[in-house]
C-alpha cells in the first residue's frame, strides 16, 4: 500500500499545495509551527474521516474560508485509487472514490490503512481510559468494517438512552420505554466486547515480544482487556444499574465504559510505571499495532510519525528506524541532523515554510 500524492486547498494553514510522496521514508522538515503536522492530518483525515486530534471538521478549515478540500490517491496491489473530500463550516463532508461520490463514510474505511504516531502517543499508558478506548476503535474500524457498524449503532442507542434517562427524571412513565434502547445496548455491546477481546488478545501477544526485545528482556509486559461488564452479564447488570442510571442521567454500564491494563510483572504500568516505562510500553505499542496491521491485511499499512524521534532517546530511536524498514513513512521534524547522523536512508524531503512546501528530491 502506497501513497502516491495529496494535494490540500484551504486546509488548516494550507492555501493550497501538493505533496507526491516515495514509496520509501519522506521526511517534512522545519521550525514549528509551520504546517508540518498539519499535512500528516490531512492524510489522516482522508484515510479514516476522523482528526488523529479528534478536532472538527469547521477546524480543519482555513481561518476565513467556508470549506476546505483533500484529495490523495493511494495505490493498493498495483491499483490506484482517488479520494477526494469536501470538508463544509456546515454541513456534513462530502466524500467521492474515483470520482463517484459515497452516501456513507464507512465504505472508505480500509481502503488505506494508516499508522499514526506521535508525541501524544507516547502518553496513551498514562492517560485516562477514554483515549485508551479511542486508540482500538481506530484501529478495528480501519481493520472491520462489522466492528465499525457495531460501534456506530452502539453510539446511537447510547445516546438515545442518555436523553432518555434526563426525561425519565421530569417525567418516570418514560421508563417503559428504556427496554427499546436497552435492546439495541445489548446487541451491539455484546459484539464490539467480543471483537475488542480477540483484537487485544492478539495484540497483546505481538507487543509482548516487541517489548521484550526493546528493553532487552528485562522486562514482561502484558496487555490486559478490562472490560466495564463481560457479554454474558450486560443484559443483567444493565437492568440492575437502571435506577442509578435515572439519577445521574446516564449509562453507567457497557463498553463505553472499557479500560485496557498494562502490567508489568504485578506493576501496573498505567499507576505506578516510571516516565521511561511508559514510554517504552507505548512504542512497544505501536510497533505492535504496525505488525498486526500488516499481518490481518496482508499489506503493509502507512505509517505517520509526527516528530516522535525528539521524544525517544538513542536506543529507542534505533529501535524504532529500525522496525519501520519497508514501510512508506511521513516524519515530520525540525531539522534532519538526527537523520544524517543516525544513518538513516531518506528519500524524499519537504522543507515546509508557513503551509508552502518545497520539494527536495535526494
Amino acid at each position: 500500500m502506497i501513497l502516491k500524492s495529496l494535494e490540500v486547498k484551504n486546509f488548516r494553514n494550507y492555501e493550497r499545495e501538493s505533496f507526491t510522496f516515495d514509496p520509501g521514508t519522506n521526511v517534512l522538515y522545519g521550525d514549528n509551527a509551520q504546517g508540518k503536522t498539519n499535512v500528516l492530518e490531512a492524510v489522516f483525515v482522508g484515510g479514516t474521516t476522523k482528526s488523529h486530534k479528534g478536532s472538527r471538521d469547521s477546524e480543519l478549515i482555513k481561518r476565513g474560508e467556508n470549506e476546505a478540500h483533500i484529495r490523495y490517491i493511494v495505490e493498493k496491489n498495483g491499483r490506484e485509487t482517488t479520494v477526494e473530500f469536501h470538508l463544509h463550516r456546515q454541513g456534513k463532508k462530502g466524500i467521492a472514490i474515483d470520482r463517484i461520490p459515497i452516501k456513507n463514510s464507512e465504505e472508505l474505511l480500509g481502503l488505506c490503512h494508516l499508522v499514526f504516531f506521535s508525541p501524544e502517543d507516547l502518553g496513551i499508558i498514562k492517560e485516562g481510559p477514554e483515549t485508551r478506548r479511542r486508540f482500538i476503535d481506530m484501529e478495528l474500524c480501519q481493520m472491520n468494517k462489522i466492528y465499525l457498524h457495531y460501534l456506530i449503532d452502539y453510539r446511537k442507542n447510547l445516546k438515545q438512552r442518555n436523553a432518555l434517562l434526563k426525561q425519565i427524571s421530569e417525567k418516570p412513565s418514560l421508563k417503559e420505554t428504556l427496554e427499546i434502547w436497552n435492546e439495541g445496548l445489548i446487541k451491539n455491546g455484546t459484539k464490539i466486547i467480543n471483537l475488542r477481546k480477540e483484537f487485544i488478545e492478539m495484540l497483546q501477544k505481538v507487543m509482548k515480544e516487541k517489548h521484550f526485545h526493546l528493553t532487552g528482556g528485562t522486562e514482561d509486559i502484558n496487555m490486559i482487556y478490562e472490560p466495564c461488564v463481560t457479554e454474558n452479564a450486560f443484559e443483567e447488570k444493565l437492568f440492575l444499574a437502571t435506577d442509578r442510571d435515572i439519577v445521574l442521567g446516564t449509562t453507567t454500564v457497557g463498553p463505553h465504559r472499557d479500560d485496557i491494563a498494562f502490567l508489568n510483572g504485578d506493576e501496573d504500568i498505567r499507576k505506578y510505571g516510571s516516565q521511561g516505562q511508559k514510554r517504552t510500553a507505548a512504542l512497544s505499542l505501536k510497533m505492535a499495532e504496525i505488525e498486526l496491521v500488516e499481518r490481518i491485511i496482508g499489506d503493509r499499512p502507512i505509517l505517520l510519525l509526527d516528530d516522535v524521534l525528539s521524544e525517544l532517546d538513542r536506543n529507542r530511536q534505533n529501535y524504532l528506524l529500525e522496525q519501520i524498514k519497508g514501510v512508506q513513512t511521513l516524519i515530520t521534524c525540525t531539522g534532519l541532523e538526527e537523520f544524517v547522523k543516525n544513518g538513516v536512508g531518506i528519500d524524499k524531503t519537504f522543507h515546509i515554510e508557513n503551509g508552502v512546501c518545497i520539494t527536495e528530491e535526494r
